[in-house]
């Protein structure tokens, strides 16, 4: 969860037209139509689409199986295709899922929605995007310092021209279904200055209504939050229904001894709870995505990271409404017991395992 994996330092809000006239990139880029910067991707929608009774519908749901998927960080060379490949190639398998994340700066870096490797990952696994209503301080939000921009901003329609209409111009341009989370773990943001519930569903509504507005019907609309029971109140007053929201997905961990925490909990235990409130409380007609999920590792019984892993493909069928798994392959902290990465042992091995099962192998579409 947001709010025990990451540190921020608490930056104030600003102004939106005081922000964006200080970074200065957006109209830069908008006032310059020969600018490389404003090069939309080209249309990756190609092929025949799958068929038969396991093709996954129009919101990429697979009726037979579930997605495999992981949010992978950069690779030293800066490259995200890099990471995924050499990823890929540790796990014996190819991603169905590619998750990544993106602030509201519009900068080449972090800001532009479908980076090169993006579009080049995209062409044969499916591509989900996180967009932070945002700007970090550090290239790829490194230390975890940022400026909210505010969801009454968003709402209320102040970054459109600037930051959302450049960004849905690319994804309609695209062409190929993408996934996009507004906001992730939106409920550990009401603390981090970006608003109230009521503002975010506000936003929320809003940047999906500028997506119809401008033609980008290309994008499934996962509405994601922690997951964490203790707020419980805040992500039943973040939903902004089931008419916006296309699937409803949680980020939860066995973090058994990192931050604080001395409870193993298998992968059912980890995950049930809030599956079960979430469907209970907020929709039971959506698919189910785990966003993010991973477990620490048992410094005492390494097999025991191994086996969480493994025992998943049985497990998960008790979540029959969970469609995809995502994993968090990043360490919360330096500390080894906050390790959920699954590069080398036990973790490496059991995480193999599960991504083997037919369960998880299902029609990745063309467009």
């Amino acid at each position: 969860m947001r709010s025990a994996r990451r540190t921020y330092t608490a930056v104030a809000l600003v102004a939106v037209a005081a922000l964006l006239a200080g970074l200065g990139i957006w109209a830069s880029r908008s006032e310059d139509p020969d600018s490389a910067a404003d090069a939309l991707p080209d249309n990756a929608a190609s092929g025949e689409l799958p068929t038969g009774s396991c093709a996954p519908t129009d919101t990429l749901i697979p009726p037979c199986g579930a997605w495999w998927g992981a949010a992978v960080p950069y690779a030293e060379d800066g490259s995200l295709k890099d990471a995924v490949h050499g990823f890929e190639k540790r796990i014996g398998r190819k991603l169905d899922l590619v998750y990544n994340y993106h602030d509201m700066s519009g900068t080449e870096l972090d800001g532009e929605l479908l980076t090169p490797d993006e579009q080049e990952l995209g062409k044969d696994r499916l591509l989900m995007l996180a967009w932070e209503s945002t700007v970090w301080t550090e290239p790829h939000h490194e230390n975890w310092t940022e400026t909210q921009l505010g969801w009454k901003n968003i709402a209320a329609g102040k970054l459109d021209k600037k930051i959302l209409d450049p960004q849905i111009r690319r994804i309609k341009a695209y062409g190929k279904r993408v996934f996009l989370s507004f906001d992730q773990e939106t409920d550990a943001r009401i603390k981090e200055g970006a608003g109230t519930p009521e503002e975010f569903v506000a936003a929320y509504r809003h940047v999906r209504d500028r997506f119809r507005e401008l033609g980008a019907d290309n994008v499934v609309w996962v509405w994601t939050v922690s997951g964490y029971l203790g707020s419980a109140a805040d992500m039943k007053a973040l939903y902004p229904g089931d008419e916006y929201v296309d699937w409803i997905a949680m980020d939860q961990y066995n973090y058994y001894q990192c931050h604080g925490t001395t409870d193993w909990k298998d992968f059912l235990r980890s995950q049930r709870p809030s599956y079960e409130w979430l469907r209970e409380n907020i929709s039971d007609e959506k698919p189910v995505m785990l966003a993010e999920f991973a477990t620490a590792p048992d410094a005492d019984a390494p097999q025991r990271q191994r086996d969480w892993y493994t025992q998943i493909p049985a497990a998960v069928k008790k979540l029959p409404e969970v469609k995809a798994l995502v994993h968090w392959n990043r360490p919360t902290s330096e500390e080894p017991v906050c390790d959920l990465t699954v590069n080398e042992g036990p973790g490496l091995e059991g995480y193999r395992e599960a991504g083997k099962n037919g369960y998880f192998h299902q029609q990745v579409p063309s467009r």
